[in-house]
C-alpha cells in the first residue's frame, strides 16, 4: 500500500462470529486530511477505529495504516496516581528531556498551570486536553478520535473542537473522527463518510467555499438532509411535505 496515505483500506472485512461488522470496505485518508465517520450506534464505527489502531485485525482485505498513530477516546483514561505531566508521557520512552517535552505539549493545549496537578483536580475539558496532549506528544501520522467531546458540556465541546482543529492544522496528521454528531462533523471535517449496513454508504467532501457548513445556505440545508436521511433519523423536506 502507498505510504502517501495515512490510511488505505481495500475490500476490508471484519466479523464477530456470524455478525458482519463491515465488508468489502474501501477507505483512504491522506496526510493532513480530516475525515469524520458517522453512523448509528452499533454500526461498527468504533470497531473500525480499533482496527486502524491495531487492536483488532481484519478478516479479509488489505490495508496500510501509517505509524506512529495515537487515539483520544470519550473518556480521558488518565491514571489517577500519576501527575498530569507523567500521564502525558505514558507509553513514551523516557529521556533526560521527557518532562520538558511534556510541559511543552501541555502548553500547546493550554494547560501550563496544570503540569503538576493530579487528574482528580481537573475538569472534564481539562482532562480531555491532557488526553489530547498524550496523543500529540507521539507526533502521530494518524490521529484517531473516538467521540472525544461527547461527555463535555456544549461550550467546552465547542472550545475543544476549535483546539483540535488548530492543533491538527499545526501538526498535520491524518485524522479519523468517530462521532454521532453530524453538526460536529460538518464543523471540523474535510470529508464525511457514513458507515451503514456494513458498508460506507456515503463519502462526501466538504469545502468552505460551497456553503455546506452553513445551515442557512441551500447547499448546507441539502447536505444536512442527505446526511440525516442516510443515517435514518430525518426525512427529506420533500417527504415531510408529502406526508
Amino acid at each position: 500500500m502507498s505510504e502517501s496515505f495515512a490510511v488505505s483500506l481495500r475490500r476490508a472485512t471484519k466479523r464477530f462470529g456470524d455478525r458482519v461488522i463491515f465488508e468489502h470496505l474501501d477507505l483512504s485518508i491522506r496526510p493532513r486530511e480530516f475525515v469524520a465517520l458517522l453512523g448509528a450506534s452499533g454500526s461498527g464505527k468504533t470497531t473500525l477505529l480499533r482496527t486502524l489502531l491495531g487492536l483488532d485485525s481484519l478478516e479479509a482485505g488489505e490495508g496500510y495504516v501509517a505509524t506512529p498513530r495515537a487515539a483520544v477516546f470519550q473518556e480521558p483514561r488518565l491514571i489517577p496516581s500519576q501527575k498530569v505531566w507523567r500521564n502525558v508521557l505514558m507509553g513514551v520512552p523516557r529521556t533526560a528531556h521527557a518532562r520538558e517535552l511534556a510541559v511543552s505539549t501541555l502548553a500547546e493545549v493550554g494547560l501550563t498551570r496544570h503540569v503538576d496537578a493530579w487528574p482528580a483536580t481537573l475538569s472534564g475539558g481539562e482532562a480531555q486536553r491532557v488526553a489530547l496532549a498524550r496523543a500529540l506528544i507521539r507526533d502521530p501520522a494518524l490521529l484517531l478520535l473516538d467521540e472525544p467531546f461527547a461527555a463535555l458540556d456544549a461550550l467546552t465541546r465547542l472550545r475543544m473542537q476549535d483546539l483540535v482543529q488548530k492543533l491538527v492544522a499545526r501538526h498535520g496528521p491524518g485524522v479519523l473522527l468517530v462521532t454521532h454528531d453530524a453538526e460536529e462533523a460538518l464543523r471540523l471535517a474535510d470529508r464525511i463518510v457514513i458507515l451503514r449496513d456494513a458498508r460506507l454508504t456515503l463519502d462526501v467532501r466538504i469545502t468552505d467555499l460551497d456553503g455546506e457548513r452553513d445551515p442557512a445556505h441551500p447547499r448546507g440545508v441539502a447536505l444536512r438532509e442527505q446526511l440525516y436521511g442516510e443515517l435514518g433519523v430525518l426525512r427529506t423536506a420533500a417527504a415531510a411535505v408529502a406526508a
